[in-house]
């Protein structure tokens, strides 16, 4: 667990933390903690290799530029720039994945980790084997979804 500082009331206790989310859950807290580091670190070896593939903060130019004189064709300049905005979104994917993690080894330091962020009910136990960063029950996650996939009425 996190050190706090003095006079800082600390986070309920794993016995604590389940009583308050009004259920009992099997997975304890060390599980949990293991389960996020083992995603934290498959998510920062995906990250790492992206990079170690090439793929920087570089401009588009510089990054499909050849050394040579001979002009690309233009095909093959709109692969590579198709290429890089692909590996780019899931570079951009991954460490959203990421600070999802981290987020919820902050929420698993606090005791929250096992509740839900928008109702506040237990989010369980199979979804977080599943999605270990999971914030929300199957039920706010399903509605979360279908509101970021319903048009906007601005216009």
């Amino acid at each position: 667990m996190a050190n706090r500082p003095p006079g800082e009331p600390s986070a309920p206790s794993y016995p604590a933390a389940i009583e308050q989310a009004g259920r009992i859950c099997s997975m304890d807290p060390d599980h949990a903690r293991q389960h996020l580091s083992d995603e934290q670190i498959r998510l920062e070896g995906v990250r790492g290799q992206l990079v170690g593939d090439g793929l920087t903060s570089e401009s588009e130019q510089e990054s499909v530029s050849e050394l040579s004189s001979v002009d690309q064709h233009p095909s093959d300049l709109g692969s590579e720039t198709f290429n890089r905005e692909r590996d780019l979104s899931i570079l951009e994917q991954v460490e959203s994945e990421l600070a999802d993690v981290e987020h919820a080894l902050q929420r698993l330091d606090e005791g929250t980790y096992w509740t839900c962020e928008a109702c506040g009910r237990p989010i369980g136990e199979a979804r977080l084997e599943a999605m270990p960063s999971a914030r929300f029950c199957v039920d706010d996650q399903a509605g979360a979804e279908r509101e970021a996939q319903r048009p906007s009425d601005t216009g």
